[in-house]
């Protein structure tokens, strides 16, 4: 081993502090509080359909198709956060 090789090792006592900054906070929960939920737009059966439509004529590979999935999952999320 080098003589600079032990520069390059952090002392345990380091490790340990860092071990502890890191798991200080693993008590906390990151439940959102009441009314911190985004809401969720309902859409109607009628309109839910008629955007079916459009997104089916669109053209293969269509970036907005992509953006649809995205913003579906955010609105699972929205749903889960407000216990729905």
């Amino acid at each position: 081993m080098p003589s600079t090789a032990r520069c390059w090792t952090p002392p345990a006592a380091a490790l340990a502090v860092a071990t502890i900054l890191l798991t200080g906070c693993a008590g906390v929960t990151s439940d959102a509080p009441p009314g911190a939920c985004p809401p969720v737009v309902e859409y109607s059966q009628a309109a839910q359909a008629r955007v079916a439509e459009e997104v089916a004529t669109l053209s293969e590979g269509a970036l907005i198709v992509g953006w649809l999935a995205d913003y579906a999952v955010l609105r699972d999320q929205a749903r889960a956060c407000a216990g729905r």
